[in-house]
């Protein structure tokens, strides 16, 4: 069995362990398309949030409490950089993580794509899976906004009735997304390629499961890649989506304030009718929402309630188990 995961962020990053864990018992392989639209460069140094937490959660390396970078953590550098004023100050890099981006950086300048620098760098991680980036080229999420601009922001006001454009991670992490929000905008989106492998992979595949991650910032670039959504919408596989919406609340993260912006209810209902079934021109095959959700419905799809709370790896591959029942 071939399976391929759509995913991003530190759900995605959990699911995926399951899905490791189950493809262990069935000799399954897996490639898992990982979202691009959080990068950013930061200090000079190209940071791929998703990727890294994809990276050190299969690796073990990832900080099990905070969900995101590396455990046992120490930040010297940032405390070295805040005494200079770098700005910016409200996107803190350890000390360990930045050794990732390093070497990521230093073979990006050299010419190598981020696909072989993912591969380059999983060698040390060994993620028991394949880890492809959606695209090799620039892709960023920005999130359109009004109010004036403070100081430290990355846009000045702008004309359009004071909105604005700033990186989803400013948006994310240093306004908690608590601004006047308009939209969010793929930059680059139209004019990337998929990366090598990436249409192949879901060609191939038997199953294409896309992860409990947030759909409108994490799933969404994914598919805004052109060629991509096509791929997964036309291709043989069956295609499952896993609810990250449970008992109308995100498990995690501000899933509920992005759809809000696409005024989109923030339900396992909202979730699946925004990805759609295929037999009306959306993605899905399947859909399986939490136990919390039994007795959702949306309109042309299978949906099957189950356990979505990813406690540990065993509830995990439980998860990923009834998701791939549904096919």
């Amino acid at each position: 069995m071939r399976i391929v995961v759509l995913t991003g962020g530190i759900g995605g990053a959990r699911f995926l362990v399951g899905v490791r864990a189950y493809a262990r018992e069935v000799g399954a392989e897996v490639t898992a398309v990982v979202n691009v639209g959080d990068d950013l460069l930061l200090h000079g140094l190209k940071v791929c949030p998703d990727l890294d937490s994809v990276m050190y959660t299969l690796g073990g390396g990832a900080d099990p409490e905070r969900g995101w970078g590396r455990i046992g953590e120490s930040w010297t550098v940032k405390e070295e950089l805040a005494a200079y004023g770098a700005e910016p100050t409200w996107f803190g890099l350890g000390d360990k993580d930045i050794a990732t981006h390093l070497v990521r950086t230093t073979m990006v300048n050299a010419g190598y794509p981020l696909h072989a620098v993912t591969e380059a760098l999983a060698t040390r991680w060994q993620p028991g899976v394949r880890l492809l980036p959606a695209t090799d080229d620039r892709l960023e999420t920005h999130v359109v906004v009004s109010g004036p601009a403070t100081a430290g922001d990355s846009g000045a006001d702008g004309p359009d009735g004071g909105q604005r454009a700033i990186h989803f991670q400013e948006w994310w992490v240093r306004h908690r997304g608590d601004l006047p929000t308009h939209r969010f905008v793929f930059v680059g989106a139209e004019t990337a390629r998929p990366a090598p492998g990436v249409v192949e992979a879901i060609a191939a595949a038997d199953v294409v499961l896309i992860a409990p991650s947030n759909p409108v910032v994490s799933i969404a670039p994914i598919l805004a890649v052109p060629g991509l959504r096509e791929a997964v919408a036309g291709g043989p596989a069956r295609v499952v989506g896993v609810s990250p919406i449970i008992g109308g609340a995100p498990v995690r993260g501000m899933a509920d304030r992005c759809l809000a912006v696409l005024g989109v209810e923030c339900s396992a209902a909202g979730v699946g009718r925004l990805y759609g079934g295929r037999s009306a021109g959306g993605l899905l095959d399947g859909w399986l929402v939490a136990e919390e959700d039994a007795g959702t419905v949306v309109p042309e799809l299978t949906v099957r309630a189950a356990p979505l709370r990813m406690t540990d790896e065993a509830a995990t591959a439980a998860m990923v188990r009834a998701a791939l029942e549904l096919t």
